[in-house]
């Protein structure tokens, strides 16, 4: 059987690459990194992380995301099998040890037997590859992107996305800073402290924000001066342009924490989620950043506890492309001007590291059942990889290719559905819809799962 070429060794083309190879399909996985690195990672390993540690909301009835998670897993993800493992405490949030993790992830697509690698930049599929699944991401190589441009004829689009800085846990003030989850929320294991807080007062987070707002940015090059930000990942300075008050509504809502000290709620608070299973590394949660690295450290070191602060690892800002993918993509995510080719990850629009992940798992399966001779129906719109799928297909109608942009999972996405005949106020109104969008979904995923594999494989005429 002719092998399937997946470029890119990201979480999409992992998951990608892993679903064709557990269905029987041979892969050949062109990566090319550490050959070639990107301005954003800092290893050769599949799956790196390379912004946040956190898969976020792990909590399948109260957020889209955690729905996502178990359909993932109940379709065999590779990075929710790895993800377990690699597991550190961040509340109900699923965060994992980043070394750990895409160390894990390598180690399963090199011991399959199906899946071999080739260490290379691909700058454009050769005609002979019948089937290829472009899984670049975000940092798309210039000569690939390129490439794509003339096989679309249409111009990718692109914006900017940024990476919090970490520190080092021993380099924390502990005697400032304390421990506990917003409500004391538990995580995993019963953990009510998964988050370090760092307080503020009002004029201490008053003189943060116009420091933010006064310091040195980083330049961006020519060609990358008008890329707009992802509205889902906004440098915290670019929030603090918006007013005095944005932030304090925003990464650094106080909401649901006290200060032991005074047994108060703070003005503002920073907070701080665990990195690597060690406990050594914590990031700066919702700090992404573009300012210079002397005005990073200058000004992060004027928030209460982090006055000593010891940098693991500073922000950045990077570039993040994806293709109009309502107008280019079929209901396979194959190209509808060249069918070899398919997408998967954020290339199509998709924002989020599982969302990306899972994309790749349905090219793969798509992918998969073409090689094997049988087709594969689209999951139902009811579930969370129908609604991923339908926003980057254009099956919804308010995501015309027209005005198309990344978008998380969230339960916007899903079909509505019917409330009870009694009647539901306020709150409760809000957790009985998630949680019965949440039902559906993975009755209707374990519905299809059933019918698809029950059906007969009918050899494409």
């Amino acid at each position: 059987m002719k092998q399937v070429h997946v470029i890119g060794a990201g979480l999409a083309g992992s998951e990608a690459a892993w679903a064709l190879a557990e269905a029987g399909v041979p892969v050949l996985i062109h990566e090319m990194r550490p050959l070639r690195m990107t301005p954003a990672h800092k290893t050769g390993l599949c799956a790196e992380l390379v912004c946040s540690n956190s898969f976020r909301s792990d909590d399948q009835t109260a957020n889209a995301v955690g729905l996502l998670h178990e359909e993932m897993r109940r379709l065999g993800s590779l990075v929710m099998a790895c993800a377990g493992p690699a597991q550190v405490p961040a509340g109900a949030a699923l965060a994992v040890d980043r070394d750990a993790f895409s160390a894990a992830v390598t180690a399963k697509l090199e011991a399959h037997p199906l899946i071999a690698f080739a260490r290379e930049e691909v700058e454009a599929p050769p005609p002979e590859w019948d089937s290829v699944i472009i899984a670049t991401g975000p940092l798309t190589s210039d000569a690939l992107a390129e490439t794509i441009r003339r096989q679309t004829d249409a111009a990718a689009l692109a914006f900017f996305d940024a990476i919090a800085p970490i520190v080092h846990a021993d380099s924390i003030d502990f005697s400032i800073a304390w421990r506990q989850s917003r409500y004391d929320k538990e995580g995993p294991g019963g953990d009510k402290a998964a988050y370090v807080n760092c307080p503020m007062d009002k004029a201490q987070y008053e003189a943060f924000v116009q420091a933010l707002l006064a310091a040195p940015k980083a330049e961006f090059r020519e060609w990358e001066k008008d890329t707009p930000y992802f509205e889902g990942c906004l440098p915290i300075e670019v929030m603090a342009e918006r007013g005095v008050e944005t932030l304090r509504h925003g990464p650094m809502k106080p909401v649901g924490l006290r200060d032991p000290r005074t047994g108060k709620r703070p003005w503002a608070v920073v907070q701080l989620r665990q990195d690597n299973t060690l406990g050594t590394l914590f990031n700066i949660v919702g700090f992404q950043t573009k300012l210079k690295h002397g005005a990073q450290q200058d000004i992060f070191r004027t928030i209460p506890g982090l006055q000593n602060a010891v940098f693991a690892r500073l922000g950045g800002v990077h570039r993040n492309t994806f293709i109009n993918a309502p107008k280019l993509l079929d209901g396979t995510l194959r190209l509808k001007a060249a069918p070899r080719l398919r997408f998967a990850g954020q290339i199509t629009g998709v924002e989020g590291y599982v969302e990306s992940a899972a994309m790749g798992i349905l090219a793969g399966r798509f992918a998969a059942a073409e090689r094997l001779g049988h087709g594969l129906r689209p999951p139902p719109a009811t579930t969370a990889f129908g609604a991923l799928l339908s926003h980057v297909t254009g099956g919804h109608i308010d995501a015309g290719a027209h005005s198309y942009q990344p978008m998380n999972i969230n339960f916007g996405l899903f079909p509505p559905i019917d409330p009870p005949t009694e009647r539901i106020r306020g709150k409760d109104r809000a957790r009985w819809r998630k949680a019965a969008l949440a039902e559906r979904a993975l009755r209707d995923l374990d519905a299809w799962r059933s019918a698809e594999a029950a059906r007969p494989a009918a050899r494409r005429s």
